[in-house]
């Protein structure tokens, strides 16, 4: 009997890109997820592949759709933006918007700011689950679900390792948000961005060992979270990285 396979994809913006990269890797590998967990932009990535998008046409929908460039869909209200230029997109690509409709069982990680707990979304509404994940603090609007408001699902838990457990036999993680601990300098528009992954670096540090392979590609704090430009050089530069797992996947027991 083939092993239960488990993935669990970090939030990380245009970061998120590299999950393509590494989930490309794996695949090369004989590697295909049998459930996806994931935050924010882990949450985006692994709904396109849970509903059998080929990689090279996720990376296009991003790209096209400048998911992950906010700026360019989105009306300000309030000083907030609004995220339903959000849901007109995912609604081209999951014409049913249903979690029950997907190839792989996903789960979504967000954030209820009023009970100020996590949730996991697995099934009911996609596009108001990946949206109320990906809910960037002080930059978007809360989301209005389920009687509640949610935020980004990062701000309490951007590695969501939880619902894959007693599910899976083996866990994956893929994170992309690697920092360097030391800088010289810092610029503004990055230092939200430096004590957001700082400050969550610790609590991915405790759920490292209930991975039976952790994937981490060094230094990605080089690219910004709000910028698709460089999104090619983001996807190969998790694929590289990836393909250097080789030996560590072959001693996976994929066979129970």
């Amino acid at each position: 009997m083939k092993s239960k396979i488990g993935i669990v994809l970090s939030g990380g913006g245009a970061r998120g890109v590299a999950h393509l990269g590494i989930l490309k890797a794996l695949e090369e590998f004989g590697i295909v997820p049998t459930h996806i967990s994931g935050t924010s932009a882990g949450a985006i990535t692994g709904a396109f592949y849970a509903a059998g998008y080929s990689i090279p046409e996720i990376v296009s929908i991003l790209k096209k759709g400048q998911i992950f460039n906010f700026s360019n869909i989105l009306i300000k209200r309030q000083g907030l933006f609004a995220m339903k230029g959000f849901h007109d997109i995912y609604k081209e690509y999951f014409p049913t918007d249903s979690f029950e409709d997907l190839n792989i069982p996903l789960y979504v990680a967000a954030t209820d700011i009023l009970k100020g707990e996590s949730v996991y979304f697995s099934s009911g509404n996609l596009s108001q689950s990946l949206m109320a994940s990906s809910c960037i603090p002080m930059l978007f609007q809360p989301v209005h679900y389920k009687n509640t408001l949610f935020v980004d699902g990062g701000v309490l838990n951007n590695f969501p390792t939880e619902p894959l457990k007693g599910q899976c036999d083996i866990i994956i993680g893929s994170y992309v948000n690697s920092i360097k601990k030391e800088v010289d300098q810092v610029h503004m528009n990055n230092i939200m961005d430096r004590c957001f992954h700082l400050a969550m670096k610790g609590s991915v540090q405790s759920k490292i060992d209930s991975c039976s392979l952790y994937i981490e590609p060094p230094n990605m704090s080089q690219f910004s979270i709000f910028n698709l430009k460089r999104a090619d050089e983001i996807f190969d530069y998790g694929y590289q990285y990836a393909r250097t797992f080789e030996k560590q996947i072959k001693e996976l027991d994929l066979e129970l």
